[in-house]
């Protein structure tokens, strides 16, 4: 079942009109029908599309909606084959309701957000109680704009074009761009909004919901629709940050014994793999200082967050090559300790 405030909205909606036998309604008597109930109840009006998939989607699971399709009055009417049918009514099976309790308490880990509040009426209105928490995600409640994530889950779902207006760390300037939003995309407890600016489709940018002052919806500006591949997209690199300008690395690890366990289970980026054999060999004489450790490898495109997670095993991780990043690793490492140089602990 749909997450979306609105869709679920839409669908109780539509669940009334398709029981109607008192009147004869086409798909385009459907989309002004549910406009005007989705405006007077102060939701976003949508599209004919978005009506068609609505439909579409209560033919098939978990609904099965018998939708019947005939003319009459020369239009094509849209109904449910039986009028006392509802979706809201149809009983669901012991283990249909085990799953969606638990989809329902994992989504209610977003408590707080002001456009995922509605789950709890939702929740008490199928008569679901409240089960143990079986999912925990790591959350930030202290994350500043936490409120918009609900705001641009709607927005995303509903497929409009805004106009975002944003500001840089450290710039109070306010900045403005028109946007096609794709996906909230979580990234070490951070929220991102991933879109394309209206001036080029094909170019991805990435907004911590953080630094977003605003995401007015613009409706008289046709929304395009993602023409990239975002997994792909992100694929190469850790985190959000894509330099589009910069190759593809082969990074050369030494991991100590005590750090390896930890980052052959859980790996720094899904490349990874252990150099081990004749490879493993070859390494270990050309760095015969390094003792007790593993030799690993992985394939990204340098960036922030890169550097800041092969700085954050300490001296558990050495950058072998290439050397740019390695470089920038040490001179990482050398701030950190220059900084603590600097203080004057003794007066402790």
């Amino acid at each position: 079942m749909p997450t979306n405030k609105n869709a679920i909205t839409r669908y109780k909606y539509l669940d009334d009109l398709l029981s109607d036998r008192h009147h004869y309604y086409d798909i385009h008597d459907l989309v002004e029908k549910c406009n005007e109930k989705l405006s007077y109840n102060g939701f976003p009006e949508v599209t004919q599309r978005c009506i068609e998939k609505d439909i579409n989607y209560l033919e098939y699971a978990p609904f099965y909606a018998d939708i019947e399709r005939f003319r009459k009055n020369g239009k094509s009417c849209i109904r449910y084959a039986n009028p006392s049918f509802s979706i809201f009514t149809k009983e669901m099976s012991d283990e249909e309701l085990s799953l969606l309790r638990e989809v329902l308490n994992t989504l209610g880990q977003f408590e707080g957000l002001d456009h995922f509040t509605w789950l709890d009426n939702f929740k008490i209105g199928l008569g679901l109680h409240e089960g143990k928490k079986i999912i925990s995600f790591s959350t930030n409640p202290y994350l500043r704009n936490s409120s918009l994530l609900g705001e641009l889950f709607d927005i995303i779902s509903n497929e409009q074009t805004i106009n975002l207006k944003y500001h840089k760390f450290g710039d109070s300037n306010i900045y403005e761009v028109v946007v096609y939003p794709y996906q909230l995309k979580q990234y070490n407890d951070r929220w991102y909004l991933l879109c394309a600016p209206e001036d080029n489709v094909n170019k991805i940018l990435d907004f911590a919901l953080d630094r977003i002052e605003a995401a007015i919806p613009i409706p008289e500006r046709k929304y395009v629709k993602c023409k990239i591949d975002l997994e792909e997209h992100f694929e190469n690199i850790i985190g959000v940050t894509l330099y589009t300008d910069r190759p593809l690395e082969k990074i050369t690890l030494w991991v100590s014994d005590r750090e390896a366990p930890y980052i052959e289970t859980k790996p720094i980026h899904p490349s990874q793999k252990l150099l081990g054999g004749q490879q493993g060999e070859e390494l270990q004489r050309k760095y015969s200082t390094l003792k007790n450790g593993k030799f690993f490898e992985i394939e990204c495109i340098e960036n922030y967050e890169l550097i800041r997670e092969l700085c954050s095993y300490g001296k558990e991780l050495i950058v072998l090559s290439p050397q740019e990043i390695r470089q920038q690793v040490y001179e990482r490492i050398s701030g950190m300790m220059l900084a603590y140089d600097k203080v004057n602990f003794e007066s402790e």
